[in-house]
């Protein structure tokens, strides 16, 4: 193999603990930290439980669904691969697209939340915000210009504090419920207040509560996929990957159900301290609430610290995330070919530049034009849920071309269970997501419309590079038998 040949590739430089933990700490963050209070209020904690409930259920199966096409094609930026290749050219062109933009607006607005929540620590407040958001960019940037290993271990202790956070949190919640960490036996009362015995408010019947907490839970749990973005710098994919879906995805719903479980124990529904706080409001995190009433007086501090290593950890994956997006595509011919290149060391160093130029732009954008935010944040905002669903139907369209051609089942390294259930149920909840946006207007009839284009605004992004390629390719749906089952890679 030439040198050209050698620098266009990414390295396998992921071990399984790199993919496990970069799974987890792109679940566990600010969704977590600060939304699960505003959950429980709305809902109570009934209905926040079967909200996250559902949503982890619906996680679990497009973790499967990702699992066995990641197993058996482990590429980087395999979403816009899996759709041009299962699917449609122009349906993999517009998720990946999508898909890249959503991580650009992601890191942009991270750096700007870092720079905030480190103003909690009044002697740090000798530079101006910008001034510590470029200091973040600028470390965000540093680490993916390294190798892929850098990135794989910077992550893996971010997710480290992530996870010792609600562990220790846990703990401390159970030993509270007891009365062991102070004078009060607290039980189960906060669980019996309320329109419903023992579930309280949320199975009040009361469906545009827990509706708005589905889009809660479905913003919490969006990072898993990121999974799916890491198989092609994994060590040994066929492996690794299948470990990796098959011991996160169990322990982080263990972390939420068991987080949301106690934060709705300890603290009551009705307390307005668990009205939606904004990210820098860390005193209303329910994580600091909860630690206070344990008598922990360094509590909001402590948050504020896991919130900064979270954010910081959000931006480092989506820089990551959006430069392997858009390699994948320079590769496999949706973007430039020189995006598809790669330096000595693996990283595509062309793609990064490029992305992080794009970052800087909006960054500056957000900073100087406020109602600007607003339109570019809409139009990333579903991405999350329409890069679900296109897992979803990358992976129906895979398993039915695989026995179509007369494939083995039996041959898949990792095979996902109860198709097609599972991605069936997938596009479902993920359609009703996503349609119930809006619920006001669904349910109530009540139409704002500035309020509905901020709102959907994602879609017509979606929708717009879908036609733009369909116009200028004229692609068509891929027949079943025609669909490309080969495993090179290239």
């Amino acid at each position: 193999m030439s040198q050209k040949q050698q620098e266009s590739k990414v390295l396998r430089n992921l071990k399984a603990r790199h993919l496990s933990m970069i799974a987890i700490g792109g679940c566990i963050g600010t969704g977590l930290f600060m939304a699960s209070g505003e959950a429980i209020q709305q809902a109570g904690p009934g209905g926040a439980l079967l909200a996250y409930g559902a949503i982890g259920i619906m996680v679990y199966f497009l973790m499967t669904s990702l699992g066995e096409m990641a197993t058996y094609l482990p590429v980087s930026g395999s979403f816009s691969t899996y759709a041009a290749r299962f699917v449609d050219p122009s349906f993999g062109f517009a998720l990946g697209w999508n898909y890249w933009f959503n991580w650009v607006i992601t890191v942009a607005v991270d750096v700007s939340i870092a720079a905030l929540v480190i103003s909690y620590w009044e002697p740090l407040q000798f530079m101006p915000t910008w001034a510590w958001s470029m200091i973040f960019f600028g470390i965000i940037f540093l680490l993916n210009t390294l190798s892929v290993k850098a990135y794989g271990e910077s992550e893996y202790w971010f997710a480290i504090i992530k996870v010792v956070t609600v562990i220790i949190f846990i703990i401390v919640g159970l030993l509270t419920i007891f009365g062991i960490m102070t004078s009060e036996y607290i039980g189960f009362s906060n669980f019996t207040i309320g329109d419903a015995p023992i579930l309280g408010q949320g199975f009040s019947g009361k469906f545009l509560s827990v509706l708005g907490v589905f889009l809660i839970a479905g913003f919490s749990f969006q990072g898993t996929e990121l999974i799916g973005i890491t198989a092609g710098e994994s060590e040994n994919p066929e492996k690794n990957i299948p470990k990796a879906i098959k011991q996160v995805f169990w322990r982080i719903v263990v972390f939420y159900i068991l987080a949301i479980f106690i934060i709705g124990l300890i603290i009551p529904y009705t307390s307005p301290q668990l009205l939606g706080a904004d990210i820098t409001e860390v005193a209303k995190s329910p994580f600091t609430l909860v630690f206070e009433k344990a008598h922990w007086t360094f509590a909001a501090a402590l948050m504020n610290a896991v919130i900064l290593t979270s954010i910081l950890s959000a931006g480092n994956s989506g820089m990551y995330a959006s430069t392997r997006m858009l390699y994948a595509m320079g590769k496999d011919g949706l973007a430039h070919k020189n995006l598809g290149t790669t330096n000595k060391n693996g990283v595509p160093i062309f793609s990064l530049v490029i992305t992080a130029a794009v970052v800087f732009v909006i960054f500056i954008v957000q900073s100087t034009h406020e109602k600007a935010v607003d339109f570019v944040l809409a139009a990333s905002g579903l991405t999350g849920f329409i890069a679900w669903l296109g897992i979803a139907i990358s992976h129906y369209r895979f398993r039915r071309a695989y026995t179509v051609q007369g494939k083995k089942l039996s041959d898949l390294i990792y095979k996902a269970k109860w198709f097609p259930f599972g991605p069936l149920f997938a596009l479902f909840l993920c359609a009703l997501v996503i349609i119930g946006q809006d619920s006001k207007l669904i349910f109530e009839g009540v139409f704002d419309w500035k309020g509905i284009v901020i709102t959907y605004m994602g879609i017509p992004f979606f929708l717009g590079f879908y036609i733009y390629h369909k116009l200028k390719y004229k692609t068509k749906l891929i027949p079943l038998k025609e669909v490309n089952l080969s495993k090179e890679i290239d």
